[in-house]
This record gives C-alpha cells, structure tokens and sequence, in this order.
C-alpha cells in the first residue's frame, strides 16, 4: 500500500506518540499505534508498519530487564509457541478481509481493559503447566497475528503462572518479538511488505528511538498512576471508534 505525504506524517506522530507512552510506563506501543494507524490506514497495513519499530521496542524492554540469555533459555518455548501461533494468525490475515480485524482489535482491548475485573478461575494453569504454555502460547501467538495485540492472553497465564513481574515483561516481549520475526517473514513472502513499507516502517526506528528514550526520561517526572488511568480512557475511547467504523462499513 502506497501511503500519502498526510498519511506518512500521521504515522510518524502515531508511532512516536505510542512509544513516549511505552517509554513512560513499560507497555503499551503496539496497544496504543495499532488502533491509531487503523484509523488512518487499514489493520493488516498497521501491522506491517509497526513490525520493525516493535522489535526495538521489544528488545529495550527485555535488555532493561537484565540476564537475557537466562530469560531467552527460560521463555524461549513459551515464544516458540507464540511464533507458530502469530504465523496461523498471519496467514488468516492475509487472506481474509482485514476490516473484520479491526473490530477484533476493539475488542482485544477492552478485553484487556476489563482484566483486572475478570474473575476466571483457571487453577488448571498452574496444575498442568505444559498443556497451559501450549494453549496460551499458541492462543496469544495467534491473536497477535491477526491483531498485533497479545497482553490480554499472556496476562492472565502470566497471572496463573505465578510469574514475577519481570518475569512477565520479559516473557510477553519474547512471545511479541518471535511473532514479529515470523509476520516479517511471512509479509516478504506473499508480497505484503514492499520496499516502501520496508523503507517507511525502518526509517520510524529514529522517531520510536527519540521517543523511548523521552518516555523513559519522563517517567521519573510524572504520576504513573494519574498516567495510566488517562491512557486507559484513551484506549477505551480508541476501542469504540473501532467498533463503531466497523459497524458502518
């Protein structure tokens, strides 16, 4: 998809606007452009606009966290899994209509803004862990595919799992950045990445690099908490244009 002078502007604020918030609370790029570039663009070009700027985003949040290699050795299964998932999710992608994702993306985020109020008892999680890192890795790997988002699952397996938030971090952006490398793959393969998307998405990593490195900088400076709730309201806002423009298709 060839993108307009106005669109191209609209991707560079949307992508370092999602990273000066990731930067100021440790989450939330993928989250916060995906919906955004929806709006301007269409789900699956979203996607690929924010696959290269992701892997960085990805790589700033494990490295912040220390012991990488102990952390790829520990999680490296459960991301394996995510990657074979995002590839199902992927190919569906490609070969479906893409407007339907938009409205499974409205609803992967209120999902994800309804979690912490969601009592699921999962004790199974915790009772037969092989079978439950297959069916969340898998089910994450999958719904990253086709929406770019996979928080909500690894959430609550992270939660039933007993992980420690570091744990966590590093875990779901090991899972995400496994899914990438399988969307580049795939995309390049089926002609769904072009050299102009190619050029766009890594000329981006200068503007998600500045601004990742304001957020960090700001984080010191701001009420976490005052932030997190206003950046809640804005997804939950985010969500319901998605729903509502797909409605009106």
């Amino acid at each position: 998809m060839d993108l307009s002078s106005e669109v191209l502007i609209a991707v560079t604020f949307i992508l370092f606007f999602a990273a000066l918030i990731h930067g100021c609370i440790g989450f939330g790029f993928p989250m916060v452009a995906t919906p955004l570039l929806a709006l301007v663009t269409d789900i699956q070009t979203a996607i690929v606009l924010t696959l290269i700027p992701t892997l960085l985003v990805n790589l700033a949040s494990i490295a912040s966290e220390g012991n990488i290699l102990y952390a790829l050795r520990h999680h490296l299964s459960l991301a394996l899994l995510a990657m074979a998932g995002s590839a199902i999710g992927t190919i569906i992608l490609i070969f479906t209509n893409s407007n339907i994702f938009e409205a499974l993306l409205g609803l992967v985020i209120i999902t994800y803004l309804l979690s912490d109020k969601i009592k699921i008892n999962l004790s199974w999680v915790y009772i037969y862990p092989r079978l439950s890192k297959v069916v969340f890795g898998v089910s994450a790997g999958i719904l990253g595919g086709l929406t770019n988002v996979m928080a909500p699952i690894l959430i609550i397996y992270s939660l039933e799992s007993k992980h420690t938030k570091s744990e966590t971090i590093q875990a779901s952006n090991f899972c995400f950045m496994f899914g990438k490398i399988i969307q580049l793959v795939l995309f390049s393969i089926h002609g769904n990445f072009n050299l102009s998307e190619l050029s766009t998405s890594s000329i981006m990593l200068i503007v998600v690099s500045l601004a990742l490195y304001l957020g960090i900088n700001f984080k010191k400076k701001i009420n976490v908490n005052i932030y997190k709730r206003v950046l809640r309201a804005f997804l939950s806002v985010l969500a319901m244009i998605l729903l509502i423009k797909f409605a009106y298709i």
